[in-house]
């Protein structure tokens, strides 16, 4: 049978939401980029949306995920703190194998490995 299947990954603590897909996606832009404005630029975010999802998700997660130097004539910068870099390696680590985990489980259920009987 010719399925996809979908599904979302985050993670959570005490029951709330702290990180997934789109803060993944801003800080791998604010790693490359060494902006948090033109990563929220490339995401049509404006810069106050992109610092207030950052500060909420250093509150929630208890560290800082970036560090920076303010603009001015010189312009700023902002990189990613090692903390923030080890959660976003771990982030899409997991993200990488939990998706063929689930690609397996999936051929297992539809392609009949696992239910024989009942295959769709």
């Amino acid at each position: 049978m010719d399925l996809d299947i979908n599904y979302k990954l985050w993670l959570e603590k005490d029951g709330s939401k702290v990180f997934g897909p789109g803060p993944a996606k801003m800080l791998e832009l604010v790693d490359r980029m060494g902006s948090l404005k033109r990563a929220a630029e490339t995401m049509d975010m404006s810069y106050s949306q992109a610092w207030n999802l950052l500060d909420s998700l250093e509150k929630r997660l208890g560290f800082e995920l970036t560090e920076g130097k303010a603009g001015g004539s010189r312009g700023g910068g902002s990189r990613l703190t090692e903390k923030g870099r080890i959660l976003l390696r771990k982030y899409r680590g997991l993200e990488k194998d939990f998706a063929g985990r689930v690609q397996e489980l999936a051929d297992d259920y539809f392609d009949g490995k696992r239910s024989e009987g009942d295959r769709c």
